[in-house]
């Protein structure tokens, strides 16, 4: 099968880069680079194909869609703190984007589109666990444009007879991700800090919480997505059912690295939600979705890629 995978050089984009090549599938990349990394392709460089281009680029998104049968659309510009800089620019990729990808499908006949979402669509709600029915209530320029792009992946994939899937991603981590941006995830700014010996930064009161979620289980909803037959107009939570706040996740980073590093607490970040955790009975429902690597398993497995990195560090300085 021919696949797309836009956003193929971000932190998800290239781990579903790497498992649909692994199980035989035909991939194609669209990327322009300004928040992917070109080395996360280096390895599959040459069983790819690479198109560098924006997604509000008509030319270079027509390109990418040309004969393909699936498109998992990752592209967007991430971080709700990004989003709150600059509000014009999340709006344009994330919104534009989409449209002019889902004109390029319908164009190029393209069967399925499976669209990343985000849990932060859900906003400040007290109802936890959050649901698919419960009103959306987004509190940041990139939670908006995130619900515009589901709005206009399903409808334009209703008018133009295109399948659609929209999972709702909820705090996705593990080896890979990106720690020296500026808008970097938490995750990976308290493993890196802890390997470093720094003390590391907790926005707000560390009791904020999160259903964070291995990429792995990512990963899988992504291919379910992708090859479930007769779906259309769906839309799922991908988590892990759970909730951590950010102390205990701490507490798991610094027993797995082994320090006692306590962290430096600063203000809240505008547009930050309290708590989040996923319902993901539409998931195993509709997809067939099951939790692969649970969170205390994911933490383990993501400070072992990080150390291992930073030996290799230390060992070329």
């Amino acid at each position: 099968m021919r696949i797309l995978v836009t956003g193929g050089a971000g932190f998800i984009g290239h781990h579903l880069v790497g498992s649909l090549l692994a199980r035989g599938n035909d991939v194609v990349v669209l990327d322009d680079f300004s928040t992917g990394l070109r080395e996360r392709l280096v390895d599959v460089a040459d069983r790819i194909t690479m198109v560098d281009g924006d997604l509000r680029d008509a030319a270079a998104v027509e390109r990418a869609t040309r004969g393909v049968e699936v498109v998992l659309h990752q592209g967007a510009i991430p971080s709700v703190a990004r989003s709150v800089a600059d509000p014009l620019r999340s709006n344009s990729v994330n919104v534009d984007g989409t449209i002019q990808l889902m004109l390029a499908c319908a164009a190029a006949g393209v069967r399925r589109v499976v669209a990343a979402g985000s849990s932060s669509v859900y906003g400040a709600s007290p109802e936890l666990p959050r649901r698919e029915t419960q009103r959306p209530d987004p509190r940041s320029p990139y939670a908006a444009s995130k619900l515009a792009t589901e709005h206009y992946v399903h409808t334009l994939g209703e008018l133009h007879g295109i399948e659609t899937v929209v999972l709702r991603y909820f705090n996705v981590f593990g080896p890979g991700q990106d720690p020296l941006s500026q808008y970097a995830a938490v995750v990976p700014l308290f493993i890196t800090a802890a390997l470093a010996g720094e003390r590391p930064i907790v926005h707000g009161d560390g009791h904020q919480s999160r259903d964070f979620t291995y990429i792995d289980n990512v990963v899988s909803a992504n291919l379910l997505a992708a090859t479930v037959p007769g779906i259309t107009r769906v839309t799922a939570n991908i988590g892990c059912g759970g909730r951590y706040d950010l102390i205990e996740l701490l507490d798991r980073v610094r027993d797995a690295v082994g320090t006692l590093a306590e962290p430096i607490f600063t203000p809240t970040r505008a547009g930050d939600v309290r708590d989040s955790e996923a319902d993901i009975g539409v998931a195993r429902d509709i997809l067939g979705y099951e939790i692969l690597v649970p969170f205390d398993e994911g933490v383990r497995r993501t400070v072992a890629w990080y150390t291992d990195r930073h030996a290799e560090t230390r060992d070329h300085v």
